[in-house]
């Protein structure tokens, strides 16, 4: 297996950055798509534990579409071979103090590369 063949990282690359154009602008329907799926799919969120496309799904219908702007950092792509990725990233939302982390599986598929599973969780500040 080879990692991070050039032209791979270069597809993936490409799809994380329309799931983050589609993040940020709330275009629940290519969320929906970038997801796999599948009842396999999990997202695990600051606030949620999210089995199975279907929950996802109704998740991103649900999900407030104010203050969704966010700045990256330290995003790290990492693909395996041809058909399967790692995409993680640090992020500050406008207005916050706060961090967060974000972590995605990818995984080529017959429609493109989906995200398989994503975890999303916030980090604490401690008290000064």
């Amino acid at each position: 297996m080879t990692i991070n063949l050039p032209a791979v990282v270069a597809e993936v690359t490409a799809a994380f950055a329309r799931y983050e154009q589609a993040l940020v602008s709330n275009d629940v329907t290519v969320l929906d798509e970038l997801f796999w799926n599948s009842s396999h799919t999990l997202r695990y969120g600051v606030t949620e534990n999210l089995h199975g496309y279907e929950a996802i799904q109704a998740f991103r219908a649900g999900r407030p579409a104010q203050g969704l702007a966010r700045t990256l950092m330290n995003t790290f792509i990492t693909t395996y071979g041809t058909e399967f990725a790692t995409a993680n990233t640090e992020f500050q939302r406008e207005g916050s103090a706060k961090s967060g982390r974000q972590s995605q599986t990818w995984m080529r598929t017959p429609e493109g590369w989906r995200v398989v599973s994503a975890h999303v969780s916030l980090l604490t500040v401690p008290a000064s």
